[in-house]
């Protein structure tokens, strides 16, 4: 499925299910795909748990750049897809998230598209041996909204605070990209989705 924004098309891989529950629209990293095994281990569980999955090719990487450029733009590119989203699958809860820089975008747009929920993969809480240069305000401007992150224990952009969402899963020994701990990911998230489901988030 193609989506037009104004920054150009993105690409989204549909896992479609009979009469879905709740929409999960996922990212991928600043020059990654939406194919690592984190991202489908979030994927695989929201579809069992009766979830539609949208994992999302966002427009910079459809014309070949690995990096993400103007914040802003990518921002509103995103809002943009999920608006698209929303008018195709209607008034289910919507749940967002991403891996790296995926998970910013999910943070920092979870208010504006009414999002019952945030899964942030490996949110990187600093530019790597930079912590004076926080991205926590990212987190928190998820508001009200629960945010459940998962990083690496050894994740050289940090790992934010069991403060910072509700809650912060750290998988021992694993840096930015994981090697293993797919099972604690999808263990971690099984249970959101139906608490998500209750809460319901609201349409902007």
């Amino acid at each position: 499925m193609r989506i037009e924004t104004t920054f150009g098309p993105a690409e989204v891989d549909l896992d479609e299910v009979d009469d879905p529950r709740f929409l999960l629209a996922i990212t991928h990293g600043a020059g990654g795909g939406c194919d690592t095994k984190d991202i489908v281990a979030v994927a695989d569980s929201a579809r069992e748990a009766g979830g539609v999955v949208a994992r999302i090719t966002q427009p910079y990487r459809v014309a070949g750049r690995r990096a993400p450029g103007s914040a802003v733009n990518q921002d509103q590119a995103w809002r943009e897809i999920i608006a698209a989203l929303r008018d195709r699958f209607g008034a289910i809860p919507v749940m967002v998230g991403g891996r790296s820089n995926g998970a910013r975008v999910a943070c920092r747009t979870a208010v504006d598209i009414g999002a019952a929920g945030v899964v942030a993969l490996s949110f990187p809480l600093h530019p790597p041996g930079k912590p004076e240069k926080s991205r926590r305000d990212e987190l928190l401007a998820t508001g009200d909204i629960d945010v459940v992150v998962i990083n690496g224990g050894s994740d050289p952009f940090g790992v934010p605070d069991a403060a910072d969402a509700a809650e912060v899963r750290v998988i021992p020994k694993q840096a930015h990209s994981f090697r293993t701990g797919f099972d604690t990911i999808a263990e971690t998230v099984r249970p959101w989705w139906s608490r998500w489901i209750e809460e319901g988030g609201s349409k902007p």
